[in-house]
C-alpha cells in the first residue's frame, strides 16, 4: 500500500478559500478521517487527492510520488462516493468489474478479483442479480467491491454510509472497519457524523474553515479536544461549557461556578494563576459528572429540565447559571423534571479553556 503526504495544500472558489494551508500525513495501511461540519472542507481535500479538484497550493504524495496534477486514472487510487455510482443496467458481477475491463486487466485474473471482493462484502451470492432488486446496504456493498477489487494503493470513501438507516449503518460500519483492517489499504474517509469517526478511524482529523483544528487518535481527540470547537463538535452528547470565574481564597487558587469552588488540579495551578480574577470555562463530559440525590460536600445544587431515558442511562438537562448543560446518569438513578440534584466535578476530568481564545490549556 501506501503514505500519503498533503503538503500545504490550499485550495480556492474565486475568494473562497475551502482549503487553507494544510499539511497531513496518512501513514501506511492507516484509516484516516476527515471530520467537520458541513462546509469544512474536507470533501474538497479529499478530492484533491483523488485528483478530481487540483490543488491551487501545495503538493500531495502517494508513494513518495508527487500526483498534485496527475488525472485520477494516474494517481492509483479507488474512490467510493456517497451516493454509490453504480450502473443500473449492469449485474452486480459487472459493476464490481468495470474498472478492471477499463485498465484492461486478463479476464481470469479479473474473475478472481471480483470473486474475491465479492466474498469479502459477503455479496457472492448476488453477482446476477441488477441493482435495482437489491438493498441499499447490499448496493453499497457493491460499491465497495467495485473499489476493493482495483486493488488500488489508496481507498478515499466520501460520506459512504450516509443513505443508509441508522440499523445498517452500524452494521456496515463494524463489516467497514473488518475488512478495510483485512485488506490493509490506506484510506482516507471523509464524515460529519462524528459516531463514525471515533468508532472507525486510526486517527481523526477534525477540520474547520478549511484548517485542521486536531489530528490525533481518536480517544485523544475526545478526551483532551484542544479546543472549544473540537470540544463542542465531538460526541454525542457534545462537551459541556460552563462559566466560571478564577480566583484566590486564602492564598488557595480556585474556579467559582455559581456558588461552587473548584479546585483544580495540581498541575493546572500555574496556568490559571495566570488567570485570577477573569472567566474561564469549565469543560467536562456528560458522563464524567457525579450525580447525587442528596447534598454532598463540593456538590453544585442545580435543577433538572428535561429527563430523557435512553435505555442504557438517562439524559438529564439541567441549568447552571446563564449554561444549559446535558448530564449523563444511569438508567437507575431516578430522578423527575423540577427535581433537585447535586453535580460534582472530577479535577481530572476538567478541561479549562480561556474564553478569549478558545484553547483549552494544557500545562
Amino acid at each position: 500500500m501506501a503514505e500519503i503526504r498533503i503538503e500545504r495544500v490550499t485550495k480556492r472558489f474565486g475568494d473562497f478559500v475551502a482549503v487553507n494551508d494544510v499539511t497531513l500525513t496518512v501513514q501506511d495501511q492507516e484509516f484516516v478521517v476527515l471530520l467537520g461540519p458541513s462546509g469544512c472542507g474536507k470533501t474538497t481535500l479529499l478530492r484533491a487527492v483523488a485528483g478530481l479538484g487540483m490543488a491551487d497550493e501545495g503538493r500531495i504524495l502517494i508513494d513518495g510520488r508527487d500526483v498534485t496534477y496527475l488525472p485520477p486514472r494516474d494517481r492509483n487510487i479507488s474512490m467510493v462516493f456517497q451516493s454509490y455510482a453504480i450502473f443500473p443496467h449492469m449485474k452486480v458481477y459487472d459493476n464490481i468489474a468495470f474498472g478492471l475491463k477499463m485498465h484492461k486487466v486478463d479476464r481470469a485474473e479479473m474473475e478472481r478479483r471480483v470473486r474475491q471482493a465479492a466474498e469479502l462484502l459477503h455479496i457472492e451470492e448476488l453477482l446476477d442479480r441488477f441493482p435495482s432488486n437489491l438493498s441499499g446496504g447490499q448496493r453499497q456493498r457493491v460499491a465497495v467491491a467495485r473499489a476493493i477489487a482495483m486493488q488500488s494503493k489508496v481507498l478515499l470513501m466520501d460520506e459512504p454510509l450516509s443513505n443508509l438507516d441508522a440499523l445498517l449503518r452500524l452494521e456496515m460500519r463494524a463489516e467497514l472497519k473488518r475488512l478495510l483492517r483485512e485488506i490493509g489499504a490506506t484510506t482516507i474517509y471523509v464524515t460529519h457524523d462524528q459516531i463514525e469517526a471515533l468508532s472507525m478511524g486510526d486517527r481523526i482529523a477534525v477540520m474547520r474553515d478549511g484548517t485542521i483544528q486536531q489530528y490525533d487518535r481518536p480517544t485523544v481527540v475526545y478526551d483532551r479536544p484542544v479546543n472549544r470547537f473540537v470540544g463542542g463538535f465531538i460526541g454525542n452528547p457534545p462537551m459541556n461549557f460552563i462559566h466560571g470565574q478564577v480566583a484566590q481564597m486564602d492564598g488557595v487558587l480556585t474556579v467559582r461556578v455559581g456558588h461552587l469552588h473548584v479546585r483544580p488540579e495540581e498541575e493546572m495551578i500555574p496556568l490559571l494563576g495566570g488567570h485570577v480574577g477573569r472567566p474561564v470555562l469549565l469543560g467536562i463530559r456528560a458522563e464524567n459528572m457525579e450525580v447525587f440525590d442528596r447534598p454532598v460536600e463540593e456538590g453544585l445544587k442545580v435543577r433538572v429540565l428535561v429527563v430523557e431515558p435512553l435505555g442504557s442511562q438517562n439524559l438529564l438537562t439541567v441549568r447552571i447559571g446563564q449554561d444549559t448543560i446535558k448530564v449523563a446518569t444511569h438508567p437507575s438513578f431516578q430522578v423527575q423534571a423540577d427535581q433537585e440534584i447535586w453535580l460534582r466535578f472530577p479535577p481530572d476530568k476538567i478541561r479549562w479553556v480561556d474564553p478569549d481564545t478558545e484553547q483549552v490549556l494544557y500545562p
